[in-house]
């Protein structure tokens, strides 16, 4: 079996490192906003280069703190994309605002800067890209888009640690940049946690204080906040992996780069693009294809395993479908109908995906 991500090799490599760490943390019996938390929000903030790091519950709630602390709330509008996970419209839509979808560029997956203009109205506070699979989104026209309308842009990043832009990071280009640590992520933690970059004091100090309850000092309280702390077992996990994370992404880049000049060879196939911008780190490797349902049929019956990463562009979900149900977006919609990802993890060898690929060329050449 091949799976899609294979997390026990990460482990077996700094199981000893963390171990150690772990039981001085349950010895200390400090569980919440502690030493590790603080550290881990010092070193990735130095290693990407932003000003601030604010730890948080889950990449979820990072969206949110983040469009809260920029002041979004009801009946505003928040320009982004429909080929996301659900996640960055729900942020938006639990503090009353109105995602605002705007389709894709047919190559990245990302939002497409060229239709985000039309989209603005009197309502619209914000821009959420999303830096979709790793490949960062084309920010220069998205920043000078709000700076002349005066908009905020709030970077999802779920998917894009250690990302880049001409040396520069995701998560430092805009507002605020929203990080998820979900384990299988870039930079995975062992159950669910988040972080909110900046290089606003005045949003950072407002971010520590909805992440904890609206609080600066303990037991006083002055705005509504949220609970959602990152906690200290999933700090020791995260710090031991930041040190290990550019090796993690060039171990990405180089299963990536293998794939792609296996399937290139292929008919009916066609691999995902680097758009020579930026640095992409590949959270996932998707491709698009017309045989997916019989690709991945092969794969499966030779043990591999495949996903398809969306299947449902947000403006079709039934959750949202009533209200979009004349919103036409055709080449997020194509993309969802052709899409699908292979395993990808920095321990996956090329053995395993010359294996992949072989299966996956029987199929498209028989």
């Amino acid at each position: 079996m091949i799976p899609m991500v294979d997390l026990r090799i990460q482990y077996r490599q700094i199981k000893a490192e963390i171990e150690q760490d772990l039981h001085q943390v349950l010895e200390s019996a400090h569980f919440i906003l502690g030493p590790n938390v603080h550290a881990f929000e010092e070193e990735a903030a130095s290693y990407l280069g932003a000003r601030y790091a604010i730890g948080c519950a889950s990449g979820t709630d990072a969206l949110q703190l983040a469009l809260a602390a920029a002041g979004i709330g009801e009946g505003d509008e928040v320009i982004t994309t429909p080929f996301t996970f659900i996640a960055t419209a729900e942020a938006i839509c639990y503090l009353g605002a109105k995602p605002v979808f705007v389709d894709i560029d047919p190559h990245t997956f990302n939002l497409d800067p060229g239709l985000v203009e039309t989209a603005i109205t009197e309502r619209t506070r914000a821009i959420l890209p999303v830096h979709l699979f790793g490949q960062p989104a084309d920010m220069g026209p998205l920043l000078e888009l709000a700076r002349r309308h005066h908009l905020r842009v709030i970077e999802d990043c779920a998917q894009s640690f250690g990302a880049s832009i001409g040396g520069r990071f995701t998560g430092t280009f805009g507002d605020a940049g929203c990080f998820s640590f979900f384990p299988s992520k870039n930079l995975g933690c062992f159950g669910d946690g988040g972080m909110i970059t900046t290089n606003s004091e005045e949003l950072a100090a407002r971010l520590k204080m909805l992440r904890n309850h609206g609080s600066r000092e303990r037991y006083h309280h002055s705005i509504i906040g949220y609970n959602s702390r990152l906690d200290e077992i999933q700090a020791v996990i995260l710090r031991a992996k930041l040190k290990r994370i550019t090796a993690y992404n060039e171990g990405r880049r180089a299963a990536a780069h293998t794939y792609s000049r296996r399937l290139a060879e292929l008919p009916g196939i066609t691999p995902p693009h680097e758009d020579g911008r930026g640095i992409h780190v590949y959270h996932q490797y998707t491709l698009l294809t017309n045989r997916r349902g019989g690709i991945m049929q092969a794969l499966s019956d030779a043990g591999i395993s495949s996903a398809i990463y969306y299947p449902i562009p947000l403006h079709r979900q039934e959750v949202f479908a009533q209200r979009y149900r004349n919103l036409s977006l055709p080449v997020s919609e194509s993309v969802a109908e052709r899409c699908l990802s292979l395993p990808i993890y920095p321990e996956l060898e090329s053995e395993q995906i010359h294996t992949i690929v072989d299966v996956i060329k029987a199929h498209v050449t028989a």
